[in-house]
């Protein structure tokens, strides 16, 4: 077998990369004429028919004022900096100056923070930052909601930028033929949906009224065609291509993609993979357009955000992005431009010079150690290779280590996380099955200096404990608290009413567990489901525990029964904070009362409880009118700070009360990431 990585290769990757601060957006207000807040471009604005709120530009600032209230935050909020492609786990910085007529703080909320977090508006000019790791499925987005606020402030600028960790300088590869349109297509004449379309086809296109084909419903549609090839009106002898928009609203049905263009790869992409898309653009007349990703066929839409709004002028324009595939992207072909989602006029839209550049990733398999918090990717360490089997070492007589990421790609983090494998279940010196599942955390069953082996042919690897410890089996006994939900009859979804059981840190996907409890409820016949969270309410998934194999459904009687299960996380968790276990107990109509005790919710093979073996912190309860869910005795107008803390075990992360990630140096009332909180000066 081919030897697909060698340390030296490693190493001369590594020489020259240094770590770096990255601007991913940034808008200076000044740059702006006073008067009305239309001419900037915002990634969203609303405010609900009560609210007494504007925008504008003055002094160089954006300016919000309001003269009255609504009831509720949100009924007035804006987007005023976004368009980011965030990744997931990375450590972002919001930087503003701002001041406000009133001091309050505004709920903001960007790239996936649950919960909200607080972004303070002071009398006095501010420069300031504050830090927030991105969530799972996170936004690019920052959203300010200041329906609550009375008076006025303003932003002089905001910038979101990340440091980018050092690893290997990054390669990159071209992935399209005939991008500069200088060669009439081999077959000009075949469909989307040929299953045997050539995809030296790198550009398509559709225009009203081309290529007509009749939907389901009666309605008339257009096929894509590979894209028109003309000569360049302004350079005679260059081609370009080209879609002759076609008046959009000619059948009263206008719609922003009855014409439009595609940006095809020759593959599909996975989640982590890095792009870099360029091209060369202009219009007959201005006009804004947005941008999708689809599917392999042109037309077979998959997720609504791609390289952003694009904005054509009569002059020719360079466009270039460099982005990663998100969970919601992966999978995807092309980038779709909508072609008129606001000017419904007969456009000619040009392209040329079409680039999709890919990082070059290295294979093999490659394992980094993970302190808590963000795999130490910088430092991965390859496999070596000798006869079909793959080995590596890793802990060092100072550094033990106990939770390790193995990857089969190495190139950038993004890709490292997405290429993860872990093994479905963990026996120290034997072989055991591994597969594939992205973000994976392989948590060893003791800490020390491990020899990893892996055998691809078979799919297998085996942990071999070198120096060091196994973890103890522990004496585990359950939580003797009798938590009882008091359903209500008057509800409108199964989740109205609701229990859960909350770990005391984040679960990855695969470890396998064991849980254990009594339950039983006021009448026959009752029932449940169940759903992995977050912190509870942070819905993930509805792949959880259930009485028969595959469900997620136990049935309460009023009977008392004895639960038992292993569970192992499921791959849908991956990545996404999974810590909470979630009862929606309103499945039945009645009114009735659910009772669950003596839980036990451990690692399968006992070396750590998951929760508390005393007290009800791990138990939050919700009903119907409850503002939201609230540790079981506690009052429910009062929720507990354990559900919007610290998603990592990690003492050196701090969050402000609010639940918001914020700097080493941020002033006042803190929570670190082992729930202590303290005033920090």
């Amino acid at each position: 077998m081919r030897k697909l990585f060698t340390l030296v290769a490693l190493m001369a990757m590594f020489l020259g990369a240094n770590a770096k601060t990255v601007i991913d957006a940034e808008v200076d207000f000044s740059k702006f004429e006073d008067g009305d807040a239309s001419t900037i471009k915002f990634y969203g604005w609303g405010a609900s028919d009560e609210a007494k709120a504007r925008l504008s530009i003055k002094n160089g600032c954006l300016h919000f004022e309001s003269t009255e209230a609504t009831t509720n935050s949100w009924d007035a909020q804006f987007h005023p900096i976004g368009g980011v492609v965030a990744d997931e786990g990375t450590v972002y910085t919001l930087h503003y100056k701002v001041k406000g007529s009133v001091e309050k703080n505004i709920s903001a909320l960007g790239f996936g923070i649950n919960p909200y977090g607080q972004f303070p508006i002071t009398t006095e000019w501010v420069e300031g930052t504050f830090d927030y790791e991105a969530g799972a499925n996170p936004s690019g987005d920052i959203l300010f909601q200041c329906g609550d606020y009375i008076g006025e402030w303003d932003i002089a600028y905001l910038r979101i930028t990340h440091e980018e960790a050092a690893g290997a300088e990054e390669k990159y590869k071209q992935m399209l033929t005939n991008g500069d349109a200088e060669t009439p297509w081999a077959d000009p004449n075949v469909k989307w949906n040929d299953e045997s379309k050539n995809f030296t086809i790198c550009a398509w296109g559709k225009q009203k009224g081309t290529n007509v084909n009749m939907h389901e419903d009666g309605t008339e549609g257009s096929d894509p065609f590979p894209a028109t090839i003309e000569e360049d009106p302004d350079k005679p002898g260059n081609h370009v291509f080209v879609v002759h928009g076609a008046i959009a609203d000619t059948d009263g049905d206008a719609a922003a993609w009855d014409n439009q263009f595609w940006i095809q790869s020759p593959q599909s992409w996975k989640q982590g993979s890095k792009v870099r898309v360029k091209f060369r653009y202009k219009a007959s007349q201005a006009a804004h357009t947005n941008t999708q990703i689809h599917l392999q066929n042109p037309s077979n839409y998959l997720h609504y955000e791609a390289v952003g709004d694009v904005d054509f002028t009569t002059e020719w324009q360079d466009f270039e992005k460099t982005f990663v595939f998100s969970d919601k992207q992966a999978g995807g072909w092309s980038i779709a431009f909508n072609l008129n989602p606001e000017n419904q006029a007969a456009v000619d839209f040009y392209f040329d010079d079409l680039s999709w550049e890919t990082v070059v990733l290295e294979e093999g398999f490659f394992v980094t150690t993970v302190d808590g918090t963000t795999p130490d990717y910088a430092n991965a360490t390859p496999f070596k290779e000798e006869d079909g089997e793959y080995t590596a070492t890793v802990g060092t007589d100072d550094n033990y280590v106990s939770e390790i990421m193995i990857s089969t790609a190495y190139g950038t983090l993004a890709s490292f996380k997405g290429a993860t494998i872990r093994p479905t279940k963990l026996v120290e010196g034997e072989f055991v099955d591994y597969v594939e599942a992205s973000s994976a955390i392989i948590k060893l069953p003791g800490k020390g200096i491990w020899e990893i082996t892996i055998d691809p042919g078979s799919k297998q690897i085996a942990f071999d404990l070198k120096k060091g410890n196994l973890f103890e089996k522990l004496d585990i006994k359950a939580n003797p608290a009798e938590i009882t939900l008091n359903g209500k009859d008057k509800v409108a979804d199964p989740w109205d009413n609701q229990m859960f059981i909350q770990a005391n840190r984040v679960l990855n996907a695969g470890e396998v567990t064991y849980i254990e409890f009594k339950y039983k409820a006021s009448l026959d016949d009752a029932k449940t489901t169940t759903q992995c969270h977050s912190t509870p309410g942070g819905y993930i998934t509805t792949t959880c525990i259930g009485e028969e194999e595959g469900s997620n459904v136990i049935n309460f009687s009023t009977e008392e029964k004895t639960f038992k299960m292993t569970f192992t996380i499921p791959n849908d968790c991956a990545g996404k904070d999974m810590r909470t276990i979630a009862f929606n107990m309103a499945e039945i109509e009645q009114a009735c009362d659910y009772t669950i005790r003596d839980v036990i919710w451990k690692l399968a093979d006992d070396t750590e409880s998951l929760i508390d073996q005393t007290g009800t912190k791990n138990f939050f309860v919700k009903a119907v009118g409850d503002a939201g869910p609230y540790e079981f005795g506690t009052d429910p107008n009062q929720t507990g700070i354990n559900n919007v803390v610290a998603k990592k075990n990690n003492s050196n992360v701090k969050f402000n009360i609010a639940g918001q990630r914020v700097s080493n140096d941020y002033k006042g009332m803190v929570v670190d990431g082992n729930g202590n909180k303290y005033l920090a000066k």
